[in-house]
């Protein structure tokens, strides 16, 4: 089998080590780095290297939600319709406006959730982004 009929994203064909993975959004990766961040900047005689600076400003840059209560309420929200780690994510990272951009940038969801489902978990998550 090539390498386009095994993994397609949009099906959710994405390996097994994939699927079993617990992803997280850029929102989460960003509340780990600072705390680690501090932890670095309370000891003098540590380094923080330009890497571990360009990754927490990267995705601090591209994260959705700004505080510790956002990010919760945003996991929440989207695990409350079983959606799979990837697909959570992506919405989560990228939160579409409609839902046709919704399914366009995970038509795998598509299969799992009607319209009605997807319009709400964009609506709850654009709610979240407001009220911060």
């Amino acid at each position: 089998m090539s390498w386009k009929e095994e993994e397609n994203a949009g099906e959710l064909k994405i390996g097994d080590e994939f699927l079993k993975a617990r992803c997280l959004m850029n929102c989460e990766v960003a509340l780990i780095l600072e705390h680690k961040y501090k932890q670095i900047c309370d000891d003098p005689t540590n380094h923080v290297s330009q890497v571990f600076e360009k990754s927490l400003q990267y995705v601090k840059c591209f994260s959705q939600y700004k505080n510790r209560h956002g990010v919760r309420q945003a996991r929440e929200i989207l695990s409350r319709y079983q959606l799979d780690e990837f697909e959570l994510c992506v919405v989560g990272n990228l939160c579409p406006e409609t839902v046709e951009e919704g399914i366009a940038m995970v038509p795998s969801i598509k299969n799992r959730l009607d319209e009605e489902a997807i319009q709400e978990i964009l609506t709850d998550l654009s709610l979240i982004r407001k009220l911060e």
